[in-house]
This record gives C-alpha cells, sequence and structure tokens, in this order.
C-alpha cells in the first residue's frame, strides 16, 4: 500500500463525512436509524477482535488467542480496569501457549 493511497482514501473518507454534514444539515436523523448507528461502533471493534483472534490468513484457528480475550472478556465484564483487563489477557495468552508448549 502506498502513501498516495492511503492519503487518497483518507479524503475520500472525509468527503463522505462532510457530504453527510451537507446533506443531512441540522436535521434530526429518525429515532430507530439514530439507535442503530449508536451500535456500530460496537459491532465493527468486535468484528475486527473476532476476525484477528480466530483467523491466520485464510484459515480459522482456536489456539492460545481465544483463551487470552476470553480472559480479558470476562475481566472487563467483571468491571475490572483497562489496565487488569490487558495484563490478564496477556497473561491468559502465554500461559496457553507455555502449556501447549510443553506437550
Amino acid at each position: 500500500m502506498t502513501w498516495g493511497l492511503v492519503l487518497g482514501l483518507s479524503a475520500v473518507a472525509y468527503g463522505f463525512k462532510v457530504l453527510g454534514l451537507v446533506v443531512i444539515g441540522s436535521r434530526r436523523l429518525p429515532p430507530p436509524l439514530e439507535r442503530c448507528l449508536v451500535l456500530v461502533p460496537a459491532a465493527v471493534i468486535t468484528a475486527l477482535i473476532v476476525k484477528d483472534t480466530l483467523s491466520t490468513g485464510q484459515e480459522l484457528v482456536l489456539d492460545a488467542r481465544a483463551a487470552g480475550v476470553g480472559a480479558a472478556a470476562v475481566a472487563a465484564w467483571r468491571r475490572a480496569p483497562l489496565i487488569v483487563v490487558i495484563v490478564l489477557g496477556a497473561a491468559v495468552t502465554a500461559l496457553v501457549r507455555r502449556v501447549a508448549a510443553a506437550e
């Protein structure tokens, strides 16, 4: 990927945002659409995490990363501080990899 492509795609993305402001202006979106749009960032982040956790290249893989993400998800669900969530996820991943390598 070249810098020209990155800058071009950035300009197009920015243009779409500006176009949305111009087309919609100060009008409010319908409430059902607003409720859906609020959920989009969480859905995109979740999809990226799942894809990176459960795949390597073009193959689906269930390995130590899944255990680490699972442990981090439980810690986040239990409202642990962010640093605890990160360290716990990394530690569980490392521990599972170590156990798997010892076998």
